[in-house]
């Protein structure tokens, strides 16, 4: 069992600098490989001795790895080490499937490891992390290993250029224990001349990026059925980036700003700019802009195998709308699937994505990552200026874009027609007879009932794992990031039932008012309601007063699997039950932007509760272990999703006629409260 943990433990080194050759030193302990010398790329084959016995010499300890027969690489060798991977693009998807694949396949932890060794200095690195991680989380002998943040692994994804060159200064001039956090000021990319630039500092928070990230990792659509088939994925898609966009255009709104017009015309100038200031450490040079005005075009790219029209993506669109309307999809055997109440939004989920759970690849086509694959090409569609893709191009940088919010609310729109197609809830369906919530609010320590408080704070992200060729010892970047105080929830429920229940309590909160300062409806209201809290409580027969803690939220992981190096404070592998629960999901919104902004007078918002009947929505299945932050968004590992009730109930749907208003909705086992959120300039470090 030690050595396998020891095992378990030496793949995570092969994420430390991804560049850096598999002969040098891993990690602050320096541990060396001691590989077949066959294991060495051919530039080092010919002076492998020499190299070997030099590198081994700095290590204070060695890895040995068994050497295997290797299977056939060609496909995934057929993209450059240097080039740049996209999951949108249809080649690298087939490429990095097949590496995923290999690494599931292989018999035991020890083989997986003598694979990953041999292809790591031969990959794409890029890939490579991917497929790699991606078979790590689904591996049963390795699912609770903790992958590293990819703000670790690759920096250059996530902060400005220039650090990178100061942050190698510092490493190799001033010594471990004397090194300071570099500073990476909040206005990075534009100035507010740039209206939209007033909601940059949500767009490019590497929390929330990294969440984009993490979430395609355990949710791929592409690559073995394994990690693909999982229960409700493509309703996941759609509600994780639905919740997305209400959390988007409530900050909007929080910054003076209207929420997001709908990317509907292909062939328009496209308005927003967007320069992310970011460089592409692997490739050498920075990420492509994209000035106001472009245009999308047919893309047309041999060097990515790439070649599809706008017409295609106009074809796959009314395909997809034409299946809404008439409630039904076809299948590539010529059958006919009903999209019901129950599966339909499921089945409509992966269409959109293009997943292989889609009935008909072929017909419904790759809408959603083809239209991320023209936007990041409208620079460059045939390839004439050997330009890459830009940030839309790639999941781990795509929300940084003002443009991944116009493509979604698209995107987000297709859904929701059809949700709008079904029938509104009825009471029988919304209410828990006997329970009452007669009041809800906030509590916080340093402020009046129900007003939540925001601030920026200063956190550091060490660089070390993605500084290639620079000497050992934490680089830290320091970064200025939205935050907001801890909060409680208290809500009073009577139970006048003859004895004890089970609720699922249900918390969301929605802006009050529109961009000209008209109250809501309630149709448009729902659509912006951000899922705050979802959890489980036992209510005795009379008065119970539920308290609730922000940072237990059913969205989030911790602030530390953020902001926090895994290496440190990590178990001794000899304490094997805590070495082996020391992770995190890492899937998950981050805390520290679970609030929205607000602003300094005070934004107003609802605060909405429902209590729903516990055994009408449980799931009857084994207990939750290990690891299960994030929950909403991201399900339960091997686990079916943990609420028989459709994602986002009860606001999925449109409401009953007699329904103008919020409080119109309101029945007994529901309560609203409004509440304020107050931002002030104040920066806590």
């Amino acid at each position: 069992m030690l050595e396998l943990a020891k095992m378990k433990r030496n793949l995570l080194l092969l994420f430390d600098r991804p560049h850096e050759p598999i002969y040098v030193p891993k990690g602050e302990e320096k541990i060396s490989f001691d590989i077949p010398t066959n294991y060495l790329n051919n530039r080092y084959q010919p002076v492998a001795n020499g190299i070997l016995s030099r590198f081994n010499n700095e290590s204070q300890s060695s890895v040995s790895i068994k050497p295997i027969s290797i299977p056939d690489l060609s496909l995934p060798l057929s993209l450059s080490r240097r080039d740049n991977f996209s999951l949108f693009i249809p080649s690298h998807r087939k490429m990095s499937g097949q590496l995923t694949d290999m690494f599931l396949g292989m018999r035991t932890v020890e083989d997986l490891l003598s694979l990953a060794v041999y292809c790591r200095d031969r990959m794409n690195a890029q890939m490579f992390v991917y497929a790699l991680s991606v078979a790590i989380l689904h591996r049963p002998d390795t699912k609770n290993l903790p992958i590293p943040q990819l703000s670790e692994i690759f920096p250059d994804k996530y902060m400005d250029g220039s650090i990178f060159h100061r942050a190698k200064e510092e490493a190799n001039v001033v010594p471990i224990g004397s090194r300071t956090p570099i500073e990476i000021p909040l206005e990075l990319t534009a100035t507010d001349a740039d209206p939209e630039h007033r909601v940059a500092y949500w767009r490019e928070d590497i929390g929330i990026n990294l969440h984009h990230w993490h979430w395609h990792l355990v949710y791929p659509f592409d690559g073995p059925s394994i990690a693909v088939n999982k229960d409700r994925r493509g309703e996941l898609f759609y509600y994780m980036h639905h919740q997305i966009m209400a959390r988007y255009n409530t900050e909007r709104l929080c910054n003076n700003l209207p929420r997001v017009r709908r990317l509907l015309n292909l062939r328009e100038p496209i308005p927003e700019a967007y320069f992310p200031k970011l460089d592409q450490m692997v490739a050498g040079r920075a990420w492509p802009a994209r000035p106001a005005g472009f245009t999308l075009s047919d893309i047309d790219r041999n060097a990515d195998q790439l070649r599809f029209d706008l017409s295609d993506l106009e074809r796959y669109r009314d395909r997809i709308i034409e299946a809404v309307h008439t409630q039904s999809v076809r299948t590539d055997q010529g059958g006919i699937i009903q999209l019901d109440e129950v599966t339909g939004i499921d089945i409509l989920g992966n269409i959109m994505e293009a997943s292989i759970l889609s009935p008909d690849r072929t017909y419904y086509g790759d809408l959603h990552n083809l239209g991320h694959v023209a936007i990041s090409f409208c620079h460059d569609p045939d390839n004439r200026y050997l330009e890459n893709f830009g940030v839309m191009g790639d999941s781990t940088t795509a929300m940084r874009d003002p443009i991944f919010y116009r493509w979604h609310a698209f995107i987000n729109s297709i859904f929701t027609q059809f949700k709008d197609s079904l029938p509104a809830y009825t009471s029988q369906q919304l209410s828990f007879p006997g329970v009452t919530v007669t009041d809800c609010r906030i509590n916080t320590p340093r402020a009046n009932p129900n007003t939540l408080s925001c601030h920026w704070k200063k956190s550091d992200i060490d660089l070390s794992r993605g500084l290639d060729f620079t000497p050992r010892g934490s680089i830290m970047a320091r970064i200025q990031h939205l935050d907001h105080d801890e909060f409680s929830y208290s809500i009073t429920v009577n139970n006048s039932n003859d004895g004890d229940v089970t609720g699922n309590v249900r918390i969301f909160m929605a802006p009050k008012f529109d961009e000209t300062g008209h109250h809501f409806n309630f149709n448009e209201q729902r659509k912006l309601m951000i899922e705050m809290d979802k959890f489980v409580a036992k209510l005795k027969r009379g008065q119970n007063i539920i308290s609730r803690k922000s940072v237990e939220s059913s969205l989030t992981i911790p602030f530390e699997a953020t902001f926090r190096n895994l290496d440190r404070n990590r178990p001794n592998e000899q304490d094997l039950q805590n070495f082996d629960n020391f992770n995190f999901c890492g899937c998950g919104w981050p805390q520290h932007m679970l609030v929205p902004k607000g602003t300094k007078q005070g934004y107003p918002m609802d605060m909405f509760v429902m209590i729903s009947n516990y055994e009408l929505d449980r799931v009857m299945q084994a207990e939750p272990s290990g690891c299960y932050d994030g929950i909403s968004f991201c399900g339960l590992r091997d686990l079916k999703y943990p609420d028989v009730r459709p994602m986002g109930f009860p606001f999925d749907r449109i409401g009953q006629n007699t329904v103008g208003m919020l409080n119109d909705f309101l029945i007994p086992n529901m309560n609203v409260q409004q509440i304020t959120i107050r931002f002030s300039e104040f920066i806590k470090s």
